[in-house]
């Protein structure tokens, strides 16, 4: 049977003709083409040319391995005649490489031997040409050649080999992994890309379905203590499995898991136990184990005593890495007193699956049988430690206690006592290696150590390796040995304005004896001592003191510093004294009591002068003196002498510029007689000893006043300079003011002030304000040193 299909784009032809079997030897496509005929006299007429096709391409079978060339098909047009006029040309993918044609026959051949797998089809372009003018005889035409496929490719596992887990114990059927064959065929063309899945290796434990390739388990209750790994083979072949097909195949390594499927089981269901009875309460004595086939969190384990007359004494633990029962000792030993024990011990599961809680229970219980040995114990002492006593001061050897040691064995041995001296304090005692007794090496002070801690052996005087210890504390108790003194030393300070009985401190004593020998004290003054007129203590009952004053006001300037002897006796059995001295100084105080100054140098700052002031001040009269002798040398060097020679006739004026003193200066000149002229010649006494007449009154001399000429005044006073032999022998002008009269209202100077002083009291200056207290305290003074 032969098939011919053709396809005329406009004038190319392509036959292909492939046989009932399969296999496509060779094929021709012919295409009639419809012409235009010219008839003679008639117009031409273009007739659109009729086009008919059916396929567009080509065949060629895969993996040709044939010596010739394998032919693909044929191109014709209707121009070609035979006679080989027409020029068949191919372009396109693979064209003159592994597609050539006959360009007189326009037979196409396969040179080259194609893989689907690599390219499915090509696509060319044919055209034909005329031969001697090169001039296309039909427009170019394309068309595709298919590589037709053969099972040439096996299936593939891509993913393999494949490692999975599934739990024991599962149900048939359970899904383990789905594994999954590819087939580098044609899907499409005939079963060489479809996979059937077999199973290999693996049966009867495990199954796999054929079309989509699922393991699943095929048998109940599968159990990974018996066996926990399986390696199944899995293989894919194509053709749907027929004869002929090609084959693929993978290793699939099932693994079962672990669930809690089996309970714990002791080996043995009685144990045996020794156990010396010089085991450390709290170390292990022993260990024991339930087995469980499972693993992981499925084996985990607890271990629980439930009952038996040791469950006081002993105790049980779990060790989570080796599940493993820990047995430990609560409580001591004694063989003397009970030489066995029983034990109830379960093991017990810490995770359940109920599932398979038919194959329970998940715990077991065994009995233990502890046996005590006996050993040779060391000294036992009849107490834990020691608390003994000892007055500080006791002499050497002074007992001080005894401990008791007795060998807990039947046999009894005799004891023997000794101090570890491997510390200091252990030297300060000694014992009695027979009874015990403890006794002191030197002497105590308790304010030195109040505590000393000592050790104390015994062992037995057979077996003198076994050695006991206990640890013994004795207290230093007080006496009293010590006298009291002041808490600190006491800076006591009275103000200068303080009033009679102003408690100015208050003192405290120490004792370094403790309370039962020092805490009372008692505070007075020497009485060996005459009554001291400025301070007196008073004692407070309360371990304390106060210090008063017993006068009013206090100075400085007298006396800056006083000091009272204080008498300190405690309440102990003797009781103790001592003296102690407490020094107070004088102060100047503001009005509230705060100290404002104790120094001397407190006057001058007071009228506010600073210390760096007064080194300025003393700088500046420093420099002034510096520069009043640089003047006088300089006039002394450049002085000239009095005495004119004859050839300079040249007139000297000598100018001399005294200035006064002032209203202040009564020594410099008695200004009084320029005041009053009248009364100069009567004011005329000596100015450096004091007169026994009084000064005449104001009134009197303002009385003379009116009948005194000024001018005859002046005119005497100058034939006096005149004739005064004790100027210069050089022209002098004095000159001579007269201030006139009096004024009605009088004088407001203090030169005729009266000389007595006043009975005025100055106590209102205190109260106006911080500007005025040092005038207050200055006029405070001279009121007490008049009344004084």
């Amino acid at each position: 049977m032969r098939i011919t299909s053709c396809i005329c784009p406009v004038l190319v032809c392509l036959c292909f003709v492939q046989r009932s079997y399969g296999a496509a030897h060779h094929g021709s496509i012919k295409v009639t083409r419809n012409q235009t005929k010219h008839i003679e006299g008639e117009t031409e007429v273009h007739h659109r040319p009729k086009r008919g096709w059916v396929w567009n391409q080509f065949f060629v079978l895969e993996e040709h391995m044939g010596p010739d060339p394998q032919y693909v098909g044929k191109l014709h047009s209707n121009s070609d005649k035979g006679d080989g006029s027409v020029k068949y040309i191919l372009t396109g993918e693979g064209a003159g490489t592994i597609f050539i044609i006959d360009d007189t026959t326009g037979d196409i051949h396969s040179t080259k031997s194609l893989d689907r797998e690599q390219k499915t089809h090509y696509v060319l372009h044919a055209q034909a040409i005329d031969r001697r003018t090169n001039k296309p005889l039909e427009p170019e035409s394309e068309f595709i050649i298919k590589v037709q496929d053969i099972n040439d490719n096996a299936p593939k596992f891509t993913d393999g080999p494949y490692i999975v887990t599934v739990p024991e114990m599962s149900e048939m059927g359970t899904s383990v992994l789905q594994v999954t064959a590819t087939d580098a065929d044609d899907p499409t063309y005939g079963n060489s890309a479809r996979v059937v899945y077999s199973i290999l290796q693996g049966q009867p434990y495990f199954s796999v379905d054929p079309k989509t390739g699922v393991i699943r388990t095929a048998l109940h209750n599968m159990d990974r203590e018996a066996r926990e790994h399986y390696s199944v083979v899995i293989q894919a072949k194509d053709m749907a499995g027929q004869v002929g097909g090609l084959s693929g195949s993978t290793t699939v390594n099932i693994t079962l898991t672990d669930v809690n499927d089996n309970p714990p089981r002791f080996p043995q269901k009685h144990y045996q136990l020794y156990v010396p009875e010089s085991a450390q309460v709290g170390s292990a004595v022993g260990k024991i184990k339930a087995n469980d086939a499972d693993t992981g969190s499925n084996a985990d384990m607890k271990y629980t005593i439930i009952n038996g007359d040791g469950s006081g004494v002993f105790s049980i633990s779990t060790d989570k890495e080796t599940r493993e029962g820990i047995l430990s000792l609560k409580k001591p030993l004694n063989y003397e007193k009970k030489k066995s024990y029983t034990l109830n011990i379960e093991g017990a599961n810490t995770h359940l699956d109920f599932r398979f809680s038919h194959l329970g229970p998940f715990k077991d219980v065994t009995m233990l049988k502890i046996i005590v040995g006996d050993v040779d114990e060391p000294p036992l002492f009849t107490m834990p430690s020691y608390v003994m006593e000892v007055y500080e001061n006791a002499k050497i050897g002074t007992p001080v206690g005894t401990v008791t040691a007795q060998d807990p064995d039947a046999a009894n041995s005799l004891v023997r006592y000794f101090i570890d001296h491997n510390t200091e304090e252990d030297r300060y005692f000694t014992i009695d290696a027979s009874t015990g007794t403890i006794k002191t090496a030197k002497i105590f002070d308790r304010e030195e150590t109040p505590w000393y801690n000592i050790t104390v052996a015994a062992s037995e005087i057979d077996n003198p390796g076994l050695v006991s210890h206990v640890p013994v504390g004795v207290r230093i108790l007080d006496v009293n040995d010590n006298p009291p003194e002041l808490a600190r030393d006491y800076d006591v300070v009275v103000c200068e304005n303080a009033k009679p009985g102003q408690v100015i401190q208050t003192i405290t004593a120490t004792d370094k004896d403790n309370s039962a020998n020092g805490a009372r004290f008692h505070f007075s003054l020497d009485e060996g001592l005459s009554l001291n007129p400025n301070f007196t203590l008073r004692n407070n009952e309360d371990n304390t003191a106060s210090i008063l004053t017993r006068r009013r006001r206090y100075s400085r300037t007298t006396q800056d510093t006083y000091y009272l002897p204080v008498l300190i006796s405690d309440g102990g059995v003797p009781p103790l004294s001592s003296s102690s001295t407490l020094t107070i100084r004088v102060c100047a105080c503001e009005r509230d009591g705060r100290v404002r100054t104790c120094h001397a140098e407190a006057f001058l700052s007071s009228a506010g002068l600073s210390t760096g002031a007064l080194i300025a001040i003393l700088l500046c009269i420093v420099i002034l003196l510096a520069i009043v002798v640089l003047f006088i040398t300089l006039r002394r060097s450049k002085k000239e002498p009095l005495i004119i020679s004859e050839e300079d006739v040249r007139e000297n004026v000598v100018t001399y510029d005294d200035e006064g003193g002032g209203e202040e200066d009564t020594e410099a000149f008695d200004i009084t007689a320029l005041r009053n002229p009248s009364a100069a010649e009567e004011l005329k006494y000596r100015r450096d000893v004091r007169p026994e007449a009084k000064p005449v009154s104001r009134h009197h001399l303002s009385s003379s006043l009116d009948s005194i000429d000024v001018q005859e005044f002046i005119k005497q006073r100058l034939a006096e300079a005149d004739l005064d032999p004790s100027v210069p022998p050089y022209d002098s002008l004095q000159t001579y003011a007269y201030e006139g009269h009096r004024s009605e209202a009088g004088s407001i100077s203090s030169l005729d002030s009266a000389t007595t002083h006043s009975d005025q009291d100055y106590n209102y200056l205190g109260d106006w304000g911080p500007e005025f207290k040092k005038l207050a305290e200055l006029y405070g003074e001279i009121e007490s040193e008049r009344t004084t």
